[in-house]
């Protein structure tokens, strides 16, 4: 039997799509009778002719990878998107690194491991790029001493 008018029927009815409208395989032929909408409507009604539920995207992978993610995981070369300074941006790096210096600096000065001198210009120093961590200003304090 052929339902392709009574499905497409039923469809705009139950306003669906034809693939979701589910017709009782037992009733086929009584739904095969039905000409009119109205008497597809009324089988719809009666529940002959339903709408299957809608399927939804599940969520539970997506949820899986955060876990995983979180524990350190799945962050590899090929799950990167974007250059290394997307995701920790060059300024960021920055500022991190000179805050180090800073702190650094200001504890010599204030436990008079250097003066207020040195202090000036290690700090200039810093600011200009040419310190580049904190191991590399001890280096710098030993040379500037010599």
């Amino acid at each position: 039997m052929d339902l392709k008018s009574q499905r497409r029927m039923a469809a705009e009815i139950m306003k669906t799509g034809t693939t979701r409208v589910w017709i009782n395989p037992e009733e086929s032929a009584k739904v095969n009778e039905a000409i009119t909408k109205q008497d597809v409507r009324n089988l719809v009604n009666g529940g002959l002719i339903q709408a299957h539920p809608i399927k939804g995207t599940s969520n539970s992978r997506a949820k899986l990878k955060k876990i995983q993610k979180k524990k350190g995981r799945q962050k590899g070369q090929g799950s990167r998107k974007g250059t290394k300074n997307t995701r920790t941006p060059e300024k960021e790096k920055w500022m991190k690194a000179i805050r180090a210096i800073r702190k650094e600096l200001k504890t010599l000065r204030d436990t008079e491991k250097i003066t207020v001198r040195e202090y000036r210009q290690l700090y200039s120093w810093a600011t200009a790029g040419r310190i580049k961590d904190k191991a590399y200003l001890k280096l710098q304090i030993k040379k500037l001493r010599e």
